[in-house]
């Protein structure tokens, strides 16, 4: 019960912060050049002064800033995130349709990131200052030196035009029609370069938090106590290092799924991903403010709900927090 009090405290807390954000989405929003209707305009090649004003009457652009900040806050209140100037329906309804491609990226790229930085923390914190941990680090260094999309395009160069082993881009093979168990794996054998390019960055800084975190612990008298008793050196870090060691890890786990999600935005354009990033991108240049804004309430959302699960994995790791020390 204590555990869920302090989740829900925390919970609580978060919806200012979210309404906060989103206030500051829409005032930063009103600095950039342009509006809904001249990207409209655009497309269409031009138009009459009497179209634009009434695609802004229907848009509610023709409001002052404060009105249509208390328009979009209301229909928020009310769960309606408006309508998409760029799809034609309802911004809920493309949302939808893009989150579960956003949600299977995050989703393999944390798990991809989380495990394998785990062993290789360990494993380098083992052999410190030896070749392994020199290894380990060097690459850990690297990856996340590396920008995304740089990594991303070199990664369809090698493995996509090269070698020719896995498919350039998109969410899944459109020429065929595919169900079941052949679209999941097709659907899978799409994501994982773009898993590999989002999860390798994300890695590096497991692995470096992992190796800190065990070089700590390690030191620690109660080990030297478990060692005393006689315990092999495998039931030690299992039984008593890793709990404590994987705090840290945990912990980050929160502070990244934002991280993660602004790089799903680039990770998502290299790859042509149909997902929440990709669409963000096409919003901000077609100055769809309705569908910007409901992705980053969505995000909020997301990563609020990411960290409501961290506090509980937390609480449940660290005996101190259920314990009230």
């Amino acid at each position: 019960m204590r555990i869920l009090n302090l989740a829900g405290r925390r919970l609580a807390a978060s919806i200012p912060t979210v309404i906060l954000i989103l206030i500051g989405i829409f005032l930063l929003l009103q600095f950039a050049p342009g509006d809904t209707v001249d990207a409209m305009m655009a497309q269409m090649g031009g138009g009459d002064a009497a179209t634009a004003r009434e695609l802004r009457h229907f848009y509610g652009l023709d409001l002052s800033i404060p009105a249509r900040l208390a328009d979009y806050l209301w229909r928020l209140v009310r769960f309606d995130l408006g309508f998409s100037s760029i799809y034609g329906k309802p911004v809920a309804t493309v949302i939808v349709e893009r989150l579960p491609v956003t949600l299977l990226l995050m989703g393999a790229s944390l798990s991809l990131a989380f495990f394998a930085g785990l062993v290789l923390g360990v494993v380098a914190a083992r052999s410190v200052n030896k070749w392994p941990d020199t290894l380990i680090s060097t690459l850990g260094l690297i990856f996340y030196a590396t920008p995304s999309f740089w990594l991303g395009l070199m990664i369809i160069v090698v493995f996509s035009i090269y070698l020719q082993w896995l498919p350039p881009g998109g969410f899944e093979d459109i020429t065929v029609v595919r169900s079941g168990i052949w679209r999941t794996l097709d659907i899978a054998q799409h994501l994982v370069l773009p898993t590999l390019t989002l999860g390798f960055i994300f890695l590096a800084i497991y692995l470096r938090i992992m190796r800190a975190s065990m070089l700590e612990v390690l030191n620690l008298d109660f080990v030297r106590t478990a060692r005393a008793k006689g315990l092999d050196e495998t039931r030690v870090i299992s039984r008593h290092v890793l709990r404590n060691a994987l705090l840290p890890m945990v912990t980050l786990i929160g502070l990244q799924a934002g991280t993660m999600l602004g790089g799903s935005v680039v990770v998502e354009s290299v790859f042509s991903l149909p997902g929440l990033g990709r669409l963000a991108y096409e919003s901000v240049i077609q100055r769809d403010l309705n569908t910007l804004l409901g992705i980053v309430f969505i995000s909020a959302l997301l990563v609020i709900a990411v960290n409501f699960l961290v506090d509980l994995l937390y609480a449940r790791l660290d005996p101190r927090i259920t314990s009230g020390v």
